[in-house]
């Protein structure tokens, strides 16, 4: 870690310099390449790898995901539509690729041509699959064998500066207490007397589907028996291990392979473990978010009246981070690895005639819990507030009226709840509809409840594990971060709030998220 690191210092650490970044198309990439253009309009390339047919497809996808979203407004607004396609031209490389091939897919012509290998300073790696309950081969493609072919490119290039790792903090599962800035050991889970093996789970999963095939039936009713019983699959090697989910279990074996593969390589690498991720909070849009993060779908599910209760405590610690902010400390932490392994102009040692320098894999979690700490209260009553003064309208014109939502804070009393409040009366409205043959519209109320029912119980199976984290994300390093900022004497926090602020602290979570965040997601998600 660097004595002092100002804004100054990091905005010219990125200067001439090239960058690869994988998951340019997701939510937290789109943000990184717009801070990067727009603080550093002198980075020499940024190259972008999508999944794409060729280079054409993979030209015109970066353009629609990425360059012509809202987010790029102000660059938009400084160069002018005419300069600003001129300006990504010279800047934005896209490249047709993918994650879960050896290379990241990259035609080996095409790399030769570019000079890629040689020319590449930065990887940030960002791409994955979030989904919770994705299906097994999936997310083992992408969280874990992804990771292995940008450690083996990554071991190619021999002018790479840094290298960088987007994780989540809840590769913690469901810890209690404190919990550390650490990397994994090989095979550790998170329950007591297992041992976990990346190489027999990749196994398992390649196995299952070869089993799948010899199944008789239509492909339709095959492929749909698949997909089930890969993400069952998932789901049950993750519980087995003690992580709730097949996202959070796989992001973990993510981060085990990359510290398998690149221990003692001489590059410093740095895995960013961000808490939720929310929408932007200053710069350059307020309030702009894509997809639908963990806590949204509580909100979206209370904007469309799909929602009267849900599994939570508010008393509890809802552990969220601005995307911008977010973005701000990978830039910080990557600006600082580079430093610390000999200044911005450091060769990859891996490359050197002398032996490599062991570089130890520093782990930032950029959450909030320990610094700011906001219960998952300040949600619910500025969400009360916003939809109280801000009344929704149903498809007919009404104002829809604000309800309150029930909130139980076991999963014990949640279920008893659902079992007679919902349940019960359900099974009796399916039968009243049997028996008057459909008449009265029984049955559309029966379907239409029912779905309402199911989608309480899908996200609390989902979601119920965060709403009941009792975990709290320790950020020594990211304080030593923020320490380096502000002895620079701007930019991590304090009152300074600059360029790279990635404080906590500095943020109003009740103006937050009735000011910016719910009217970003009521704006960008709900439309």
């Amino acid at each position: 870690m660097v004595g002092t690191l100002d804004e100054g210092m990091i905005i010219e650490y990125f200067k001439n310099k090239s960058i690869l970044i994988t998951g340019s198309t997701g939510f937290l990439g789109k943000i990184l390449v717009e801070k990067i253009l727009r603080v550093q309009p002198d980075v020499k390339k940024i190259y972008l790898p999508v999944r794409a047919v060729d280079a054409g497809a993979a030209r015109r996808r970066v353009q629609t995901e990425v360059l012509e979203k809202e987010l790029f407004g102000l660059l938009r607004e400084k160069h002018g539509q005419a300069g600003f396609d001129r300006f990504v031209e010279s800047k934005i490389v896209a490249l047709a690729g993918d994650v879960m091939r050896e290379g990241f897919g990259i035609d080996g012509a095409t790399s030769a041509e570019l000079g890629l290998l040689e020319s590449l300073h930065v990887i940030v790696n960002g791409a994955a699959t979030t989904n919770f309950y994705e299906r097994y081969d999936v997310a083992l493609d992408v969280n874990v064998q992804g990771v292995k072919h940008m450690c083996d490119f990554a071991k190619n290039c021999p002018n790479l500066e840094a290298l960088l790792h987007v994780s989540t903090a809840y590769v913690a599962g469901e810890k209690q207490g404190l919990v550390r800035e650490r990397t994994f050991r090989d095979g550790e889970t998170l329950r007591e007397g297992t041992h976990l093996d990346i190489g027999a789970e990749l196994r398992l999963a390649r196995d299952l589907k070869k089993q799948l095939e010899y199944v008789d039936g239509p492909a339709a009713e095959k492929a749909k028996a698949e997909r089930k019983a890969m993400k069952e699959l998932g789901l049950a090697r993750a519980r087995h291990f003690g992580w709730p989910n097949t996202y959070v279990f796989t992001k973990s074996m993510g981060e085990m392979m990359l510290a398998q593969q690149l221990r003692g390589c001489g590059v410093p690498v740095v895995i960013v473990r961000p808490s939720i991720i929310t929408s932007v909070l200053n710069d350059p849009l307020p309030g702009w978010i894509e997809g639908t993060r963990t806590i949204d779908a509580i909100l979206i599910g209370y904007a469309k009246q799909n929602l009267s209760c849900f599994l939570a405590d508010l008393d509890l610690t809802m552990d969220v981070m601005p995307g911008d902010m977010v973005v701000n400390a990978m830039m910080a932490a990557t600006a600082a690895a580079a430093h610390s392994n000999g200044g911005p102009n450091a060769v990859n040692p891996a490359h050197s005639p002398s032996p490599p320098q062991p570089q130890p894999v520093t782990v930032y979690h950029v959450s909030s819990s320990l610094r700011n700490p906001a219960p998952y209260a300040v949600l619910y009553r500025t969400g009360i507030r916003y939809f109280t003064e801000h009344p929704r309208r149903t498809a007919d014109g009404r104002v829809a009226p604000t309800r309150k939502v029930r909130f139980l804070s076991t999963l014990a009393s949640f279920r008893l709840f659902m079992l007679l409040r919902y349940r019960l009366p359900l099974e009796l409205l399916h039968l009243l509809a049997f028996l008057c043959c459909g008449l009265f519209g029984l049955a559309a109320l029966y379907d239409r409840l029912a779905r309402r029912y199911r989608f309480v119980m899908q996200l609390v199976d989902l979601y119920g594990p965060f709403s009941l984290f009792k975990g709290c994300f320790d950020d020594v390093n990211l304080s030593k971060l923020r320490v380096a900022m502000d002895n620079g004497g701007n930019g991590g926090g304090g009152e300074g709030q600059g360029v790279f602020n990635f404080d906590a602290k500095t943020v109003d979570w009740d103006d937050y998220f009735y000011r910016v965040h719910i009217p970003g997601v009521m704006k960008y998600v709900l439309k």
